[in-house]
């Protein structure tokens, strides 16, 4: 167990520390506020304060973690080895940089309760970000300065045996309509078709009518793709499914159909199931609700894991939506659109919520990856090295890799072509 000293036990500080040390390091931690039981300690030990009480190993604090609420901060971010950080403290410390101030920024997501441009679906963006401002979004940092830490205490206590963990992959299939002409209804098809007239997309038209008819495989079924790889895989897709309404931004199945109905039951035979919750859901806990609900009636058990549509998130009244809710787990934080770290940590890390200065117990599973940021990689060679460069990150750290796939990705539609290779290659990367 590690000991740390403190002028105050704050609940950042305790977050904090537990995050680092107990989740990244695998070291249960405590804390103290007098000196004679810090001297008593005998293994490993710190102190955490503005200044050392001896020769004992010391990192100067800084005050984000004792303050509450948002302050105007400055954040300077700094190269250091082969990283960055920010928050630094001085040569006095036994590390240069408060890696505990920076991952409490980092983790709490401090900055995207700041003033902020947002893009048309009101999401955060990548470019807003301090990791992409600063060069630091490819790296999971929060893990990287706890590895650094590690390493200056293994210096200081050469006896202590730190605990192995191990790299892991959390594979997400988001699934916001099953199929792309199946289980529509009159007026959708009919909608559907006088669009492809109108823009004389005769093929679409052909395509459409075929797989009506039962001629052809709708090109978004690729369920039995998905449960055949789920079996040569030791470790549990998560499949998350939409169930609610039809809106300008949603475009599911309504859950009222029992094909629809049957699919997900069958898939929770073999995959883990969650809710992909809906665009209107982020803010409204009472849509939130019913969808939740919903789900659980289908999947016969109570519903532990989310994600919003679109990926979309509103700091922090979604989070605190499904806390009151008692959803364990969310799958929202990422960007769609860069592969990174948004949070800094490919573990994953309890929501602080940082208005009521409490930590909560939903679990964040930060994504890495999806599938539309890799579109930008014109040639399958370029996507494999912008993924193998990813998972040499995530290695690193012996973190988890969560990629976001959809049902469609493995279509054959051109789009997506070479997505299956990518898939696998994932897959593979557990046993490599």
């Amino acid at each position: 167990m590690l000991l740390v000293y403190t002028h105050k036990i704050s609940p950042r500080v305790k977050y904090v520390f537990k995050h680092i040390c107990t989740r990244v390091l695998g070291v249960k931690v405590n804390f103290t506020t007098k000196i004679e039981d810090f001297i008593a300690h005998d293994s490993l030990k710190m102190s955490y304060t503005k200044q050392s009480l001896g020769k004992e190993f010391f990192v100067k604090s800084h005050d984000i973690l004792f303050e509450q609420g948002l302050s105007d901060l400055e954040i300077n971010v700094q190269t250091w080895e082969n990283t960055k950080c920010f928050f630094y403290n001085g040569e006095k410390s036994a590390i240069p940089f408060d890696i505990f101030a920076a991952s409490f920024y980092m983790l709490s997501r401090y900055e995207e309760y700041l003033p902020q441009r947002n893009d048309e679906y009101g999401r955060f963006v990548a470019t807003e970000s301090l990791g992409y401002k600063n060069d630091f979004l490819h790296q999971p940092v929060v893990d990287i300065w706890a590895y650094k830490f590690k390493a200056a205490l293994q210096e200081q206590f050469p006896d202590f045996k730190f605990p192995k963990k191990e790299y892991q992959v959390k594979p997400i299939i988001d699934v916001p309509a099953p199929y792309n002409y199946k289980l529509k209804g009159v007026m959708r098809t009919l909608g559907g078709t006088i669009k492809d007239l109108s823009r004389f997309r005769f093929k679409s038209l052909y395509v459409r009518y075929a797989t009506l008819f039962g001629f052809i495989h709708d090109p978004y079924d690729t369920f039995k793709y998905i449960i055949n790889k789920q079996k040569q895989t030791s470790f549990k897709f998560l499949v998350f499914f939409f169930i609610g309404a039809y809106s300008t931004f949603d475009k599911g199945i309504n859950i009222n159909k029992r094909k629809y109905v049957s699919l997900i039951k069958h898939l929770s035979d073999y995959c883990n199931v969650g809710l992909k919750a809906s665009y209107f859901s982020v803010k409204n806990v009472a849509i939130l609700k019913r969808e939740k609900l919903q789900m659980e009636e289908v999947i016969n058990t109570s519903l532990t894991t989310s994600r919003f549509s679109f990926s979309k998130l509103s700091m922090p009244e979604s989070y605190r939506n499904l806390v009151q809710l008692e959803i364990n787990e969310d799958y929202t934080m990422g960007f769609i659109n860069h592969l990174g770290f948004r949070a800094g940590s490919c573990t994953p890390f309890l929501f602080y919520d940082l208005d009521y200065e409490v930590q909560t117990p939903l679990k964040i599973c930060p994504f890495q990856l999806m599938d539309f940021a890799l579109l930008k990689h014109t040639s399958l060679l370029d996507k494999k090295k912008a993924l193998g460069s990813l998972i040499n990150e995530i290695k690193r750290v012996n973190g988890m890799f969560v990629p976001i796939f959809h049902n469609y990705t493995f279509s054959k539609a051109d789009r997506w072509k070479g997505f299956k290779d990518v898939f696998n290659l994932i897959l593979a990367s557990v046993n490599e």
